[in-house]
C-alpha cells in the first residue's frame, strides 16, 4: 500500500519532511501547498509532486493524509479541517499555544476519529530509542533521574522569538517530550528559573534565553533541563538516566568520530551545529513511523494528547519562572 501525502507548507522544516518522506517506501508525497507561490512551485519541482491550494489538498479523492509544517498560528485550523474530511494528520509541534485551544482541537479530531500525530522528532533519534530500548529492558533497574542538555548553537532572529511562544512553548517543548518519554511516569510539578545571559533584545521581548528545569513525578522521580539559546562550540544534544541499577546516556554527535592526538593535545570534531542535521535521522525515522502505523491502521505516537501533555508542561514552567516558585502542572 502507498500512502499519498499532502504539504502544507514549503518552508525550512516542510522542506526536511520531503525529503523524508522521499526516502520511506510506500509513501508519496502527491501535492505542496504555501503562502508563498514560489516556494511552493520550488520544493514542487524538486519532489515531482504538483502544486495545489490548502483546501484542494485538504478535499482531494488522491490524498490520504497531510503533513502541516506551517506557522504555528495555523496548525489548529489546519487539523480541524483535515479531521473533518477524514484525513490522518501529522503536525508539527506544538498544535497551538493556548491550552484550550488544543483541547478543542483535540476533540474535534477524536470526533472524526482520524490519527494525529505530533512531531516530536526526538523520540525517533536511534541514540534516544536505544536509551529507551535499555530502560525498557531493564539494564538500570528502575528509572530515578533523567538529565537532559539542550542547547542551541546561536539564537533564532527576533522576528522568529516574537512569533515562536517562547523559550519553553519552543525550545523546552522538545525536552518535556523526552523527559515524559524517559521518566516512565507523568511529571506533577515543575520549578523552572529562567534568565536573559544571550541576547538583551530577546528579553525585550519578553522571552527568556537561558532556563534550568526541574520536573517531579508522584513517586519522586526527577527530571532536570538545561537549556541556552547560545553555545558556541555546537549544538549540544544529551541524555543521561540514572536507574538503581546503573546509568545509560547518549551523547553529542560529529560528523566523525576520529581523534587527533600530537604535541599539543587532543583534537577531535566540532558537534553538528544545527538541529536539521543533527536529528536527520529522526526526520526520516518520524515519518516513516507515520507512513506505517497509518497504513497499519494501528495508533500513531506521539499523539495529540501528547502534544498537550507537553504544552501543559511549558505553561508550568513559564509560569514557575515568572513566580519564582513550583507549579503543580494541570490535568
Amino acid at each position: 500500500m502507498t500512502v499519498r501525502l499532502g504539504l502544507l507548507g514549503a518552508g525550512r522544516i516542510g522542506k526536511v519532511h520531503a525529503a523524508a518522506i522521499a526516502a520511506v517506501p510506500g509513501a508519496s508525497l502527491v501535492a505542496v501547498a504555501d503562502a508563498f507561490p514560489d516556494a511552493a512551485r520550488a520544493l514542487a519541482a524538486s519532489t515531482g509532486a504538483e502544486v495545489r491550494e490548502a483546501d484542494a489538498i485538504m478535499a482531494a479523492s488522491d490524498i490520504d493524509a497531510v503533513l502541516i509544517t506551517t506557522p504555528t498560528d495555523l496548525h489548529a485550523t489546519m487539523i480541524e479541517q483535515a479531521a473533518k474530511a477524514g484525513k490522518a494528520i501529522f503536525c508539527e509541534k506544538p498544535i497551538d499555544l493556548d491550552v484550550q485551544r488544543v483541547r478543542d482541537c483535540l476533540a474535534v479530531v477524536a470526533k472524526a476519529g482520524v490519527p494525529l500525530m505530533v512531531g516530536f522528532n526526538r523520540r525517533f533519534d536511534p541514540n534516544f530509542v536505544e536509551v529507551r530500548r535499555q530502560i525498557d529492558a531493564g539494564t538500570i533497574g528502575k528509572v530515578e533521574m533523567v538529565s537532559i542538555t539542550s542547547r542551541d548553537p546561536a539564537p533564532p532572529p527576533a522576528d522568529y522569538i516574537k512569533r515562536s511562544g517562547g523559550l519553553f512553548r519552543d525550545m523546552t517543548i522538545h525536552d518535556f517530550d523526552m523527559a515524559r518519554f524517559l521518566l516512565g511516569e507523568e511529571p506533577v510539578s515543575v520549578f523552572a528559573s529562567a534568565s536573559v545571559l544571550v541576547d538583551p533584545v530577546i528579553g525585550e521581548l519578553g522571552d527568556y534565553d537561558s532556563a534550568s528545569v526541574v520536573l517531579t513525578t508522584a513517586s519522586g522521580r526527577i527530571a532536570q533541563i538545561s537549556n541556552t539559546r547560545r553555545a558556541t562550540y555546537g549544538y549540544d544534544q544529551r541524555i543521561e538516566v540514572l536507574g538503581e541499577k546503573g546509568l545509560v546516556s547518549a551523547e553529542n554527535l560529529r560528523a566523525t568520530n576520529v581523534e587527533v592526538a600530537n604535541a599539543e593535545g587532543y583534537r577531535r570534531e566540532p558537534l553538528l551545529n544545527f538541529f536539521m542535521t543533527r536529528y536527520t535521522e529522526a526526520y526520516r525515522a518520524e515519518i516513516a513511523a507515520f507512513i506505517a502505523t497509518i497504513a497499519a491502521g494501528k495508533p500513531v505516537s506521539p499523539s495529540g494528547e501528547d502534544g498537550l501533555r507537553a504544552l501543559l508542561l511549558a505553561e508550568a514552567a513559564l509560569r514557575s519562572a515568572k513566580e519564582k516558585r513550583a507549579i503543580e502542572v494541570a490535568a
